[in-house]
């Protein structure tokens, strides 16, 4: 993770609501929440600075309130920060003129909400090729791309439905759809699954993954839901009050909270869904083994697995080098809550 290169730099953002937010964002000053709330404004997003790294899906998450979907759009400037610098592949978005940013969204951006925001008169294809047509892009070669896209999220056949013919999956299937006609550089996705039904729900999360495996893009994901942060994400932002609290991985914010709102946000969590074998390995080769497994596995995923074999499990590294063992006891210590 580490050697990817940085695609989207967030440095001191402010979003600060009220008559004279410039007055306290003044000398470079970092008002308090306190100071924010006392002079009569609302610290929307305060003080963020993040980095999102190339191919990586980094979600953003916090309760209703705490800024998440306002710093996703102060990223894309749908809404203009009050301070800071937001650079995308080096270049500050803030300084970028109205018509460059238009551009910019429009070729190399890709957004989805959670509201599927469909044109109802249009079908699925015309739909899915609609943000082409406002670039310009010639129709057999934009519906060529739509019909591309449509069959990438499993709902080829349903090019010439309408909206009114789809389920809510099928109808966020399209939203996702159309904003990767674009082909994007950067996805930004504002809590795409909240109104869907749990099952849907987790086939959309299997789907997504699917989508995201095959494509890599770099991925700026919110939710207020930390199961299916946990399922999607390599790093994880938890924000409070308009800040950002701690930036980590799944496994390291639930074996090792910044403080005691984040101890609370993942306490309930299962330590198996989280926990990799990596970190629960015994280092060095056993002489026999069953099989091999990736450190990066989730202890939930691979139990089963484990557990059934009379021998340990060789853990390799991201270079396939064998770097570890793991037996059932290291598992089951894990499961029931006696492990990491």
């Amino acid at each position: 993770m580490n050697e990817r290169p940085v695609k989207l730099a967030c440095r001191h953002v402010w979003k600060i609501y009220g008559t004279h937010p410039d007055r306290l964002l003044s000398g470079g000053k970092t008002p308090s929440l306190d100071e924010i709330r006392g002079s009569g404004h609302v610290g929307a997003v305060r003080d963020v600075t993040l980095d999102v790294r190339a191919g990586e899906i980094f979600v953003i998450m916090g309760l209703s309130g705490s800024g998440k979907s306002t710093l996703v759009r102060c990223l894309s400037r749908l809404i203009e920060p009050s301070g800071g610098e937001i650079l995308f592949n080096g270049q500050d978005l803030l300084k970028a003129s109205a018509a460059e940013m238009i551009e910019i969204r429009r070729h190399r951006m890709g957004m989805v909400f959670q509201h599927f925001a469909l044109l109802p008169h249009l079908t699925v294809l015309q739909n899915v090729a609609f943000p082409l047509e406002i670039q310009g892009i010639a129709r057999e070669a934009r519906e060529a791309r739509a019909r591309e896209v449509t069959a990438l999220v499993g709902l080829k056949g349903r090019e010439e439905y309408f909206p009114r013919q789809l389920s809510g999956g099928q109808q966020q299937r399209v939203g996702i759809a159309r904003s990767l006609a674009v082909e994007p550089e950067l996805w930004f996705l504002d809590e795409p699954f909240s109104a869907l039904d749990p099952l849907i729900r987790r086939e959309m999360q299997d789907e997504f993954l699917r989508i995201q495996n095959q494509l890599h893009k770099t991925i700026v994901f919110i939710t207020h839901d930390f199961d299916e942060a946990i399922r999607l994400a390599d790093r994880i932002a938890i924000m409070k009050d308009g800040a950002v609290v701690q930036i980590a991985t799944p496994e390291e914010l639930v074996l090792a909270p910044a403080d005691g709102y984040v101890a609370a946000f993942t306490a309930h969590v299962p330590r198996a869904k989280v926990v990799t074998i990596g970190r629960i390995m015994t280092p060095g080769t056993a002489a026999d083994v069953a099989g091999h497994l990736p450190a990066s596995a989730r202890v939930e995923d691979v139990a089963d697995r484990v557990e059934a074999a009379a021998l340990p499990h060789a853990v390799t590294d991201a270079d396939g080098r064998v770097i570890g063992h793991i037996g059932a006891r290291a598992v089951i210590d894990v499961l029931i809550g006696r492990g990491a």
